[in-house]
């Protein structure tokens, strides 16, 4: 994941546009992932990621503290979820996991037991752990984003966790 270097969100916020492209190309996956999970659908998530990096655009220079910008822009993700999750119903992931996060290929049977497995955590569960586990913001940020002290999304990622593992090791005993 492309570090988010303070010069550039004081660059941007002034307005050099090669800053804000940085940027851009810093969160556009992690954000685009985040969006996927929340709502299911890739081109979507693409649309939707776009309005998002619009809006940072324009709100930039509000963002004062440049360790505000992570849990800001995804907070504003967020909210593009939610505004287009309320006409229509959450699919499964489609893309998921850190080895492809690291470039690798993930096998796609793994990838739909991962998928399914995330789908049938509640949604306050499978927040937290996308946004710790596959966004990779900090406990902090994702508290930020989610509106709820530190301890709670650290119990929620480790009950998600739990939750995943239970589902996943369950598969593996069932085929066998």
């Amino acid at each position: 994941m492309d570090p988010i270097d303070p010069a550039d969100v004081a660059a941007a916020a002034a307005g050099d546009e090669v800053a804000f492209e940085r940027l851009v190309r810093a969160l556009q996956g992690r954000i685009w992932r985040y969006l996927v999970q929340m709502i299911g659908d890739r081109a979507l998530a693409e649309d939707l990621a776009q309005e998002v990096f619009i809006r940072m655009h324009r709100k930039l220079h509000t963002v004062h503290d440049p360790e505000r910008l992570l849990p800001w822009v995804f907070t504003v993700a967020r909210n593009k979820a939610y505004d287009e999750g309320r006409s229509r119903q959450r699919r499964p992931l489609e893309l998921l996991g850190e080895r492809e996060l690291a470039g690798e290929s993930v096998d796609p049977h793994v990838e739909v037991e991962v998928s399914d497995a995330l789908d049938r955590l509640e949604r306050d569960l499978c927040e937290a752990v996308t946004l710790v586990g596959v966004t990779g913001l900090t406990y902090a940020e994702a508290a930020t984003v989610l509106g709820v002290p530190v301890g709670t999304v650290k119990s929620r990622v480790f009950r998600a966790r739990a939750e995943l593992m239970k589902t996943l090791n369950r598969g593996r005993h069932d085929v066998r």
